[in-house]
């Protein structure tokens, strides 16, 4: 979620670099426009191409750049997970392969978009599996131990980026402030590197604490 936001920082970044300097078109203008047309294009190979492709040899996820398979014996598991907070418009499950290091990788188009019951799908996936993996699926204490651990780091990751937004936000309404109650305003200082530095510093916070970021659903019970 966090990188989706990325084009919609620019945008506002550009245009407050712009009204610092007079309208002028300046690099933080070019880079925005850049960006956007970046995650338009990719969005577009993403349609074009994205696939979850399941055969003998496992499952390959192939994305707008790139593509990657799990052969069946690195799987644990797969699981259809519900998108906690999803407005009405959005996917409400999607569905992940996680391997035995706890990694996990989104399967696309196996969401509530594509498929009436995700779960039933990510079932159905476990079970012809079985075969070629050579052993029946069990739950590993040690593997779930990574899952939790992993997805914590994940969440810290994304409140980091949050906690630089705000302050981000803080530091653009300052920086208009100081254009009509100064001369100037420091705007790449206070837009740019304040959050930059902020968001280094929530992420170690996040990360050194990341127990506490454990999702409930996925806590030991």
């Amino acid at each position: 979620m966090a990188r989706r936001l990325w084009p919609l920082v620019l945008p506002m970044f550009a245009m407050f670099h712009a009204t610092s300097h007079g309208g002028a078109f300046g690099w933080a203008d070019l880079l925005a426009a850049a960006f956007i047309a970046l995650a338009i294009a990719r969005t577009a190979l993403y349609m074009q191409r994205g696939r979850t492709l399941v055969d003998p040899d496992g499952i390959t996820v192939r994305r707008a750049l790139t593509e990657r398979t799990r052969a069946w014996s690195a799987i644990y598991d797969i699981r259809a997970e519900p998108v906690h907070n999803a407005s009405r418009y959005d996917r409400h499950w999607l569905t992940y392969v996680y391997d035995t290091d706890g990694r996990r990788l989104l399967l696309p188009h196996l969401d509530d978009w594509q498929l009436d019951n995700p779960p039933a799908e990510a079932a159905g996936l476990l079970e012809a599996g079985v075969p070629y993996r050579g052993m029946a699926w069990a739950r590993q204490p040690e593997v779930e131990a990574l899952i939790r651990q992993r997805a914590a780091h994940r969440r810290a990751w994304q409140w980091a980026f949050y906690g630089a937004l705000i302050v981000f936000g803080c530091m653009t309404v300052l920086s208009i402030g100081l254009l009509f109650s100064s001369d100037g305003s420091p705007m790449a200082l206070l837009t740019m590197l304040v959050p930059l530095g902020s968001f280094v510093l929530f992420a170690a916070l996040f990360h050194a604490g990341w127990k506490y970021l454990v999702p409930r659903d996925q806590q030991e019970v």
